[in-house]
């Protein structure tokens, strides 16, 4: 009897691979950013390049993250592919200019004329006590910006596929990488950040949901952690009797709409839950868009639940009572259902 063989790696190193075999396949690839280096990036996203690709290709910067993101747009501009890393998205405000004034306009200014064919990837969310300036998510900020691809994968699997899809597109592309789902060895270890990642090439689409856990009774929609936080709730409700759909949903921008939507008329009940902050953000977009085109679908009104408009606390009680984990998707999902 034959075994299928099924290789495992961390999120770093999927990301990693995504980004070698696009180097080996394209010379106009190239990484820059802070650490990326011979220490391969401190949350492991560029591990094992320098050593590989050597300092040309993969380009340790100076803490400027204007000039390196600038120096990014610019290379790109020209026809090159670059992967630039903003080591922490919360460093965003000090080179917002370049991302939001350049690298999401260029093509529009240009009138078409100019591509940007760049990956901007910067690490996301918190868990481990790092405080607000160095713990938030800010999927919507960017989001909310004409102009810009946003993709956060929250699988090794996806993280190689949606890298390589990133890498190949023609347009600028926001990836967030989850730092606790990196697999990285002085953080908290999580089943979630090891998964099933083939060797050869693949892509996973830009813009599409994946439907991780079939369910009648509610739809459960998430982003990376909230995604792996809403299935856990949804095992766990399924000895009572629910069964919850989960939504991973990968994309921001694009948005797959039809996905959502569908789970939606199907279960008649939707919870939207984010690591980001509440007012404004995905939770308060993707109720909108249900609302709007799937209003008279549901049986009960849309809850959510994401971050309240505070700063991440250092405490861990303290963030651990704010970001929605396990215990409040399963509270949620039964006051959805049995009001």
């Amino acid at each position: 009897m034959s075994t299928v063989h099924r290789r495992l790696l961390t999120g770093n190193k999927a990301m990693a691979e995504a980004i070698a075999q696009e180097m080996e396949r394209d010379e106009n690839v190239f990484v820059m950013g802070e650490d990326v280096g011979a220490y391969g990036g401190i949350f492991g996203s560029a591990e094992g390049l320098h050593q590989r690709f050597g300092a040309e290709r993969v380009r340790d910067t100076p803490i400027s993250e204007t000039a390196f993101i600038g120096a990014a747009i610019g290379a790109a501009a020209e026809g090159m592919r670059p992967i630039v890393e903003l080591m922490f998205v919360d460093f965003f405000g000090v080179c917002m200019d370049q991302i939001y004034n350049h690298m999401a306009k260029i093509h529009y200014m240009s009138g078409g004329n100019v591509k940007l064919p760049m990956v901007l990837m910067t690490a996301v969310g918190g868990g481990y006590s790092d405080a607000a300036q160095h713990s938030q998510t800010l999927y919507a900020t960017f989001a909310h910006m004409p102009g810009l691809k946003v993709v956060a994968p929250a699988t090794p699997y996806d993280l190689k596929g949606m890298m390589v899809s990133a890498i190949r597109d023609d347009n600028p592309v926001i990836f967030m990488f989850h730092k606790t789902l990196q697999g990285l060895g002085w953080m908290d270890q999580l089943d979630y950040s090891v998964g099933h990642v083939p060797e050869e090439e693949y892509t996973v689409p830009l813009g599409k949901a994946n439907v991780v856990r079939e369910g009648k009774d509610v739809t459960i929609v998430g982003i990376q952690m909230t995604m792996h936080h809403a299935v856990e709730a949804a095992n766990q409700l399924a000895v009572e009797g629910i069964e919850a759909e989960v939504i991973d949903l990968r994309s921001l921008v694009p948005l797959d709409k039809e996905t959502i939507l569908n789970s939606v008329r199907k279960t008649h009940r939707l919870l939207v839950v984010d690591e980001d902050y509440r007012s404004y953000g995905m939770t308060a977009e993707i109720a909108a868009i249900v609302a709007e085109e799937a209003l008279y679908d549901l049986e009960d009104p849309i809850l959510r639940l994401a971050v309240p408009d505070v700063p991440i606390p250092y405490s861990r009680p303290l963030e651990q009572a704010i970001v929605p984990g396990v215990k409040e998707i399963r509270k949620a999902v039964e006051q959805l259902v049995r009001h």
